[in-house]
């Protein structure tokens, strides 16, 4: 798989997360922070072993729009 980065949000500083990558596959892959907390995990659905949660910012769900 390989990713083409679409952008970051405003105020993310260099080399930080939140960012939105499109895949070749014809998917997304998201950059940002794992949510580790028991209670916000235990809100999830259907979290497969091989998944993971991250949380970011709204604005970066955005991003495919301004990159058309």
């Amino acid at each position: 798989m390989r990713l083409t980065y679409l952008g970051k949000t405003g105020g993310s500083n260099e080399g930080s997360c939140p960012a939105l990558y499109r895949t070749d596959r014809g998917t997304a892959v998201v950059q940002g922070k794992q949510i580790t907390d028991p209670e916000a995990l235990g809100d999830l659905r259907d979290l497969a072993p091989d998944e993971i949660a991250v949380e970011v910012p709204w604005d970066v769900l955005d991003l495919p729009r301004e990159v058309q």
